[in-house]
Formats: C-alpha cells, sequence, structure tokens
C-alpha cells in the first residue's frame, strides 16, 4: 500500500499526493489528521517501526526525506519533499499510507482500499515551480470556504488569506506568524530554498497571489 515502482533521484524535489478511493474523505475528524501528522513524523526515518510500540522517548535518527510543506484536506494530502535516500519516498509513503490505512480501518470498523490508489507524484523541474508548489500547496484549505475561488472573481481575499494562514492542518503555519502557535518537528526547512526570509514574505507573497487569481 502507498508502494509504486518508480525510481526517484536523490537530491530532487517532488510533490507527493494522493486521497481516498471514490473521493472519500480520510480524515474525519481531528483525531484523524493529527494521527497523520504524527505518522508523516514518525515514519520518516531508516528504521522499522511499529506504531503501538513507540512512546514519547522514540528517537528516529536520520531522515529518509527532507519535507518542506503538507497540507491534509477532507479527502486528500499534498506533501512536498526532497528525496535524501536511495528509496527514501517510496520507503516513507509506504510505511505512512500503511500505518494510516490500518489506523483508520480499525477506528472505523471498515476494510479494502483507502486511498485511490498508489500515491500520485510529480518531479520538481525548476526553480519557478518550486517556489509555486508552496503557495498551491498552503492554499489548497481555500477551497473549503470557497471551492470556486480560482474561477471566479472574489472579493474575500483578505478572508480566504486569514481561514488558509489559520488551517490547524497545513504547513503554512511554520511560515507565517499566527496566534495558534503550534510547534512540530515536521519539516526541514534547510533542505529548501530560502524563498521566505521573514516571517511574513510568504503571507505577503500568498496574498499577492490570491489577488491575482481573484482579481
Amino acid at each position: 500500500m502507498g508502494y509504486r515502482k518508480q525510481s526517484f533521484a536523490i537530491s530532487e524535489y517532488y510533490h507527493l499526493y494522493n486521497r481516498g478511493v471514490e473521493k472519500r474523505k480520510i480524515f474525519l475528524d481531528k483525531r484523524d489528521y493529527l494521527h497523520f501528522l504524527y505518522l508523516m513524523y514518525v515514519c520518516n526515518t531508516i528504521k522499522n517501526i511499529k506504531t503501538r510500540d513507540l512512546g514519547n522517548d522514540f528517537d528516529r535518527e536520520e531522515t529518509i526525506v527532507s519535507i518542506g510543506a503538507y497540507c491534509l484536506m477532507p479527502n486528500h494530502f499534498h506533501i512536498l519533499v526532497k528525496e535524501k535516500t536511495n528509496n527514501g519516498i517510496s520507503l516513507f509513503m509506504r510505511k505512512l499510507l500503511t500505518a494510516y490505512a490500518m489506523y483508520f480501518n480499525l477506528k472505523y470498523k471498515r476494510t479494502g482500499r483507502l486511498y485511490e490508489n498508489t500515491f500520485k507524484s510529480s518531479h520538481v523541474g525548476d526553480d519557478r515551480y518550486l517556489k509555486y508548489l508552496f503557495a498551491y500547496i498552503h492554499l489548497n484549505p481555500a477551497k473549503l470556504i470557497d471551492k470556486n475561488w480560482k474561477e471566479k472573481q472574489t472579493k474575500k481575499v483578505h478572508q480566504l488569506l486569514k481561514f488558509v494562514s489559520m488551517y490547524e492542518f497545513s504547513s503554512l503555519q511554520e511560515y507565517v506568524k499566527f496566534p495558534i502557535n503550534i510547534k512540530r518537528t515536521i519539516l526541514n526547512k534547510k533542505a529548501f530554498p530560502n524563498y521566505f526570509e521573514k516571517l511574513d514574505n510568504h503571507k505577503s507573497e500568498l496574498f499577492d497571489w490570491l489577488s491575482y487569481h481573484t482579481g
């Protein structure tokens, strides 16, 4: 589960994504989101792990991918990564998606596939596309309050920006100043270009992007 026969090159960037089978929701409550985020941390290791045996003192040691951005939506997710070790992405995703499917099926007393297919990936071949992905991933939650915001003119730019900035299940909170102040250790920003030298730079970039696409 979550495994695909595709080669990934070390030091290259990739956009990874997948959604629930038949577009079903894969996150039904807050605990589901938080468990997936927890798994994003503990599965990023060369170690063989059993999540039921993990404690607060778990040391994952060296990571196998570097994560630069992510966003969890009700029926899908996006993760921006950099391959660190040979087969690191495939190993990370296999662990992550298998562990979450087992958790989900046990919790909701279901069987069968949870995801639409094996995870999808897009190679990030240039700097412009890489920077764009930070905006694309972090603006995904805007669809939850206005699913057609890209296609139509709207005056809700400030409202959309506030919503995505406050969205709890996205890495945007680690790039902007926000009152929730959730501290996570999923990201490795140093493995990605420093597009946003100051915390508010990314927020300004998103505002400009929203204004351009809704103006």
